[in-house]
């Protein structure tokens, strides 16, 4: 185990920057989970930690050691891909072993560290197989056996999820999740997907345009999005968002000139400029009166819960959580408003506009 402390941390391509100077610190221990949309860096990220990239400037230090130009062999870490990265000629019990042949360790350590993480992982009766005959889930795990079985001070997974099908996907969150514990490891992973992220991360950190937008716990993220790419990256399904105009502290116009009451501290001299107001579908509340409202466009019902998509006339949707058993009809006419503290407001470049009314932030 060992703290990851990223300092002014960037990569150019040529004339292109994927990743804007970054400062990280990831605690000893921590299981961290980096999201955000293709194409924002987060790759980019780990496979400078991993030593795949050279930075072109800042540092990386593992522990107590700088690591920033050691070769990937050197850091004391082990990274697992979305690909298995498996070699098919090999056993399981070959492909699990593999990076121990490389560090010359005895036959017998060998033996026993193959045999324990064989069975932490649920890959016993696995071993004599060739990759060929294994499912994607796994593969995946030994793909995981193999980068755990040198107990590296720091364990990178790289989307490891996102070829699974989704029955398999909740079935990994948990053996991620189990294996952390188990080992209490450092573990620092990347996914595009927000639902990875808020399942198991300690702490996350979304990224938007190769800059880190916001480091936080789940609840404090879901709570309190620091800017339009932390909402858009956090919650399921996503949050609504509206353009509206400020005509007042604590209140804003919708496109349809309705007045809508926020809980928010609105900087002075604000009246009249655009802003985007935000709100979760699970947020919003059933009434007849308020502003939210549209045809029912597509009803989704997923057990316990159901979603409507309502129509807002202008190319958008209002998407609003329901009880499992509430009967919809398509084109039926619904609406509803929100409580002003749970309503969230950005400005014109995307910031987050003090709202009251949140649960406080975790220390």
């Amino acid at each position: 185990m060992a703290r990851v402390e990223i300092a002014g941390l960037s990569k150019r391509f040529d004339a292109t920057t994927v990743l804007h100077p970054t400062d990280l610190a990831i605690e000893d221990g921590e299981f961290v989970v980096i999201v955000g949309p293709s194409g924002c860096g987060k790759s980019t990220l780990l496979r400078l930690i991993a030593g795949l990239e050279q930075p072109s400037s800042g540092t990386i230090a593992i522990g107590d050691r700088d690591v920033t130009n050691a070769a990937p062999a050197d850091r004391d870490l082990a990274m697992v891909f979305q690909s298995y990265a498996l070699y098919p000629h090999l056993s399981v019990a070959e492909n699990i072993a593999f990076p121990l042949k490389v560090a010359r360790r005895p036959k017998r350590e060998i033996a026993e560290r193959v045999a324990a993480v064989a069975r932490s992982l649920e890959l016993g009766p696995l071993l004599s197989r060739r990759p060929r005959a294994l499912s994607g889930g796994q593969r995946q795990r030994v793909s995981i056996a193999r980068a755990i079985v040198r107990e590296p001070k720091v364990l990178l997974l790289d989307e490891p999820l996102s070829n699974l099908d989704a029955e398999l996907r909740v079935r990994m969150r948990h053996e991620f999740a189990r294996l952390h514990q188990s080992l209490a490891a450092t573990m620092i992973y990347v996914t595009h997907d927000q639902l990875e992220a808020m399942t198991l991360a300690n702490r996350i950190v979304v990224m938007a345009e190769g800059r880190v937008a916001q480091v936080g716990t789940p609840l404090d993220l879901y709570h309190r999005p620091a800017s339009l790419a932390v909402a858009r990256a956090i919650g399921s399904p996503g949050m609504n968002l509206l353009p509206v105009t400020i005509v007042a502290d604590g209140a804003v116009r919708l496109s349809d000139g309705r007045t809508l009451p926020v809980d928010a501290a609105i900087p002075a001299g604000a009246a009249g400029r655009a802003a985007t107001l935000g709100i979760r579908p699970e947020h919003l509340i059933p009434d007849a009166n308020g502003p939210f409202c549209g045809p029912v466009e597509l009803f989704e019902r997923l057990g316990p819960l159901s979603f409507a998509h309502l129509g807002t006339g202008g190319g958008g949707a209002v998407v609003a959580q329901l009880p499992g058993d509430r009967g919809v009809t398509l084109g039926e006419r619904l609406c509803f408003s929100a409580p002003a503290g749970m309503v969230h407001l950005f400005d014109e470049d995307g910031r987050a506009i003090g709202v009251g009314g949140r649960p406080p932030l975790s220390p």
